[in-house]
């Protein structure tokens, strides 16, 4: 893995090779390195394990990847592996039928809790055969989850120590942005990374802080033909365009990525023993869409170039966010369920059945415009614990039995969402239990002033139930369940205490990078204000401008520096010389969005057949046949 020479795969062109003029200004290569969702230089992935669940009992067992196997939870099948798939098993037959497709199947039950056995989960050879005493626990799988999180987390910081030890790496690059979608999937954005080995491996592209005008064309990409690594399958170009055609560094972006995934991917392997697919493109709903095309254990990348190619394969219901009731609401509106026939809808008609904001988005989201961010911090609302009995229950002892439990699941499950850090702590509990098909409810503050564990939950849970059980609404019980709900952000929120200790000019250069902190982790663009955040009224500034208490025994400058040294003619905000730039940089990605769409706006509304997701630059999309690039694994969609 290296970031600083040229990688064997990049092939030179020949000498008399005219490059074409690239469509990429220096201001984009900019927002490449701010992470900024609106790049078109933007490269995200997503990464999803294969058979997540299957996957670790093969692990935990040493079970060889031809051998089929499933979990088992009671009678059901909630994973199976792919040898097992060729005859005919999935999650919709019962354990007895894939016992009859397949007599050599591997059948793991999934780890349970046990009433009477306090909070401890186990693997039991007889949990399908004590529903009524056992409960589900998916411990396992997290812990899993938790270890390819942090060996992601760990490969991408060798791709960034390798741009340090550059010369070519300014020293502010961002780390990528990582976001745990699911027990088994992760979205990455690596615009930074990107960004950062572009600059190491071509030296014409390291100028850009002397670049005064940051609209100039970057320099033609200094190649004429990418070659693909064999196992990265590469999704056709749109139909409008060839292969043949000088690439640009949108695509050189998008071989840069596939590279870091793949380093990535192999390091899951090769440590943990899981395979993993990835889905590489522009925006998160195209990469989530890749990663489930090309299974198992292969990635699929999605070039700006190809995105409507690629989307015309799909039902729209298919989309993140439209497989729901909009989803429906959809195709009875218009009597379709494919991308290709909702291409011909007017952006009118959208709007005549959708409110405006809706319409836009449906418009823009089938021909693959997505600025959603890569979220860093997926915050959880609530977490729940439950049991349905088979048997009703009506004693104490029973209840508080399955009580123990769900304070140890819902422990378990805070310590992974980071309580032992503090950084977010539920403050609300709740008991629900049903009895003769009514179900009632009592909840609790949870103490601020006490550390969270499983004892506290627990005691907190039976004195709910002894409320419920004193209003005479207990028995016979049908189902429990325990949750905490309300979460609230630890103190890494809060102003450093030493904020609160300076004033002056330093107070305010401390201020301002507790705020760039705080954005960078809320994922906010520069520049943008929270929604809370009160209009600058000039205060702050007046109060910095303040004269501060003065040593005497040091020389002082005989007046303060103003904080507002530039004030910006389109939104009129006040700010320090040195923070125009960023601010400038925020406008363009504001201006370059608006752009995207309006674009996609005027090329549909004068011919419904032309669309492409490249931007200001649309080119109608025809039926035909690119040819592959040098070792390009071409994908048929059937």
């Amino acid at each position: 893995m290296s970031s600083t020479s040229s990688p064997s795969y990049i092939k030179s062109s020949s000498p008399d090779r005219d490059f074409k003029q690239s469509r990429f200004t220096y201001r984009h290569l900019q927002l490449l390195a701010q992470n900024v969702p609106s790049s078109p230089l933007r490269v995200v992935a997503h990464i999803d394990l294969d058979a997540f669940y299957a996957q670790c009992e093969m692990v935990r067992l040493g079970v060889s990847r031809e051998t089929p196997l499933a979990v088992q939870q009671w009678d059901a099948l909630i994973a199976v592996n792919y040898a097992a798939r060729p005859f005919g098993i999935s999650r919709m037959i019962s354990v007895a039928e894939a016992k009859k497709r397949c007599p050599n199947l591997i059948l793991q039950h999934v780890a349970t809790f046990r009433e009477g056995e306090g909070g401890r989960w186990a693997y039991r050879e007889d949990a399908a055969q004590n529903i009524g005493t056992d409960k589900v626990s998916l411990d396992p799988y997290r812990k899993e989850s938790r270890k390819i999180l942090g060996l992601i987390h760990d490969e991408l910081s060798k791709w960034r120590d390798l741009l340090t030890s550059s010369d070519s790496r300014d020293g502010n690059l961002q780390p990528a942005k990582v976001e745990k979608a699911s027990v088994d999937e992760v979205f990455i954005d690596l615009s930074s990374i990107v960004y950062g080995v572009l600059r190491d491996r071509y030296a014409e592209l390291r100028n850009i802080s002397s670049i005064e005008d940051k609209s100039k064309p970057l320099p033609p990409l200094p190649t004429t033909v990418l070659e693909w690594s064999p196992e990265d399958g590469l999704v056709d170009l749109d139909k409008a365009e060839m292969e043949e055609d000088n690439p640009d560094w949108d695509d050189m972006a998008m071989l840069i990525g596939a590279e870091v995934i793949r380093s990535v991917r192999e390091a899951i392997y090769a440590k943990l023993g899981y395979t993993c697919s990835a889905g590489i493109s522009r925006n998160k709903m195209i990469a989530k869409l890749g990663s489930g095309r090309n299974k198992p254990n292969k990635q699929t990348i999605v070039r700006n170039r190809a995105i409507q190619n690629f989307l015309s394969q799909f039902k729209f219901t298919q989309i993140r966010m439209l497989g729901g009731k909009l989803g429906d609401q959809v195709s009875s509106h218009f009597g379709t369920d494919q991308v290709t026939e909702l291409l011909k809808v007017p952006l009118e008609q959208f709007k005549a059945k959708f409110d405006d904001d809706t319409a836009i988005w449906l418009y823009g989201i089938i021909r693959g415009v997505d600025h959603s961010e890569v979220n860093t911090r997926t915050q959880i609302k609530s977490m729940l614990s439950a049991k349905s009995f088979t048997r009703n229950i009506s004693s104490v002892d029973q209840a508080e039995k399955w009580l123990r439990i769900f304070a140890a699941d819902l422990y378990g499950r805070l310590v992974e969402d980071g309580i032992l850090e503090h950084r977010r702590r539920p403050k609300t509990i709740t008991l629900h239990n049903r009895s003769r098909s009514e179900t009632h409810s009592k909840q609790l503050p949870i103490p601020g002033g006490k550390t969270i564990d499983e004892d506290l939950l627990f005691d907190l849970a039976r004195t709910l139930l002894a409320q419920i059980i004193s209003e005479g609404r207990a028995w016979p019980s049908q189902h429990l369940s325990l949750s905490v709900s309300g979460f609230e952000e630890g103190p890494t929120n809060n102003r450093a205490i030493d904020g609160f200790l300076v004033r002056g000019p330093a107070a305010l250069e401390l201020n301002t990078l507790n705020a760039q902190n705080r954005d960078s982790e809320s994922g906010r663009s520069p520049g943008e204000s929270g929604k809370k955040r009160k209009a600058d009224d000039g205060a702050l500034q007046r109060y910095f401008k303040k004269s501060v208490p003065r040593d005497s025994s040091t020389p002082q400058p005989e007046t303060e520096p103003d904080i507002a040294g530039y004030q910006c003619p389109r939104c009129n905000k006040l700010m320090p010389e040195d923070e125009r730039g960023e601010h400038e940089d925020w406008h363009f990605a504001k201006d370059l969005s608006m752009q995207d769409m309006q674009g996609q706006l005027q090329s549909s509304l004068s011919n419904p057949s032309i669309t492409r997701a490249c931007g200001k630059n649309t080119t109608a999309v025809r039926r035909g046949s690119g040819k592959p690039e040098l070792k390009q694994t071409r994908l048929t969609f059937k």
